[in-house]
């Protein structure tokens, strides 16, 4: 079995208490059922994957080439389309139209990467941005408290270092967050409770599989 994924939405965070009464923050990510648009075959496409949905669209909202692609799945638009990798000995167990539900790939104990979107924050100073002290607040500094300071020399090198830390748009950057553990699976509501925080704001859409860090579990890996 391949390192599966899924596509969620993420709702939110609250917390659960274990049975030996310990407080455990989770997200609450709600995960499809996630619908197979199109499978991408080591013979044809020179990789293996999956195209997977979630989400209806109004058809008003969707340009024609998506349409067409859509119409030949057997399904409504979808509103967030992504590709899952899997290995080519794989691909049998999906078809074209078929949904995958939350209790078919994950289980409580897994360990899984989750991809998001963070939270975009704007234009933002050194300060808030990397930490910067900021200059000293003392008699004859005007206007300096939150500068960056020096960007480097005229002479040597003559130019600003690529990487410099400088003012710029803080978030809105894909990110993962990597070995986040499966605290609880509800199929009945298609949702899924990850323990901590993931990327991304609520109703932000996500990416989950399984961990590259961590070997699949058992049940898995025969």
């Amino acid at each position: 079995m391949s390192k599966m994924g899924l596509l969620g939405k993420k709702v939110g965070m609250t917390q659960i208490f274990t049975d030996d009464g310990l407080r455990v923050p989770v997200t609450v990510v709600a995960v499809g059922p996630c619908v197979v648009l199109a499978k991408r075959t080591p013979e044809k496409d020179g990789y293996a994957a999956l195209q997977l949905g979630i989400d209806d669209q109004k058809p008003s909202r969707t340009n024609r080439p998506d349409m067409g692609r859509f119409e030949k799945a057997g399904t409504d638009p979808k509103r967030f389309v992504r590709e899952i990798r899997i290995q080519a000995e794989a691909l049998g167990r999906f078809e074209v139209g078929q949904e995958i539900k939350v209790d078919e790939v994950f289980a409580e104990g897994d360990i899984i990467d989750v991809t998001g979107t963070s939270k975009g924050k704007g234009f933002q100073g050194v300060m808030k941005k990397y930490n910067f002290r900021g200059f000293r607040a003392t008699h004859g500094v005007h206007e300096y408290f939150r500068h960056g300071g020096s960007i480097g020399c005229r002479l040597t090198p003559g130019r600003v270092v690529k990487g410099k830390k400088m003012p710029g748009q803080l978030g809105n950057h894909r990110r993962t967050q990597q070995n986040i553990r499966v605290v609880s699976v509800r199929p009945e509501d298609n949702l899924l409770l990850v323990h901590g925080s993931i990327p991304g704001s609520k109703n932000g859409y996500v990416v989950m599989r399984y961990a590259v860090k961590k070997p699949l579990p058992e049940r898995l890996s025969a």
